[in-house]
């Protein structure tokens, strides 16, 4: 595929006229990496904007003690890129991002995209739920820090990414979740023995969705 046609598939750039896209490719390079590559660390800055094509990347950040925290994972279609300040000419970082899978990642000179396609209002709604997506991200992060309990905290995970739930190893989870792999198989069998959820060959399937929902639900809101 060229590099037209790959950005002519996704849904973020859908909106844009032909010469549009055209006018995007000239200030657009398109880039593969292999899993495990560390795309950028943070506290560093750029002048481009990354956007995932495909594969998977994750965002986390290491603490005083050299412990690391998961922030997010960043699936494909959507922007790598955390943008906070848009009268900079650079973005500046505020997490390290691993690419977990193998990857596509366009890499989009900033300055020029926001002349091109943000002053003159072309992208600014879908940049904007970017930005509102990377804000909804934030908010779990600090419920799933600060608020839930564990077994908030692991319903709030099969519920808005079960996928990922079932890909991942529950050792690794307890490490994301920041319980101890014990904690996980006790909420694990609690929700099922509650028929919330049931557990086939290892892999976890919704029974409950609401009953599921307003197990975190009801932290938020208390």
């Amino acid at each position: 595929m060229s590099l037209k046609e790959v950005i002519q598939s996704q849904n973020f750039f859908r909106s844009l006229s032909e010469k549009d896209i055209d006018l995007l490719c000239e200030i657009t390079t398109l880039h593969h990496y292999n899993k495990k590559f560390i795309l950028y660390y943070e506290n560093t800055s750029s002048k481009e904007l990354y956007f995932l094509i495909s594969g998977l990347a994750r965002s986390y950040k290491i603490d005083k003690h050299d412990n690391e925290i998961f922030l997010h994972y960043i699936y494909e279609n959507s922007l790598i890129s955390e943008v906070s300040d848009l009268k900079s000419s650079s973005i500046y970082a505020y997490s390290n991002i691993e690419l977990i899978e193998k990857s596509q990642i366009l890499k989009i000179q900033y300055e020029k995209f926001k002349r091109y396609f943000l002053d003159t209002n072309l992208l600014c709604q879908e940049f904007t739920q970017e930005i509102l997506n990377r804000s909804h991200q934030l908010q779990s992060l600090i419920n799933r820090e600060f608020v839930f309990d564990a077994v908030s905290k692991v319903s709030m995970m099969i519920y808005d990414d079960l996928e990922m739930f079932n890909k991942l190893k529950r050792h690794d989870i307890a490490l994301m979740l920041h319980i101890q792999p014990a904690t996980l198989s006790r909420v694990l069998s609690r929700l099922k023995r509650n028929y919330i959820i049931d557990i086939i060959h290892g892999e976890v399937i919704i029974k409950d969705k609401e009953a599921l929902c307003a197990i975190y639900k009801d932290k938020i809101d208390d």
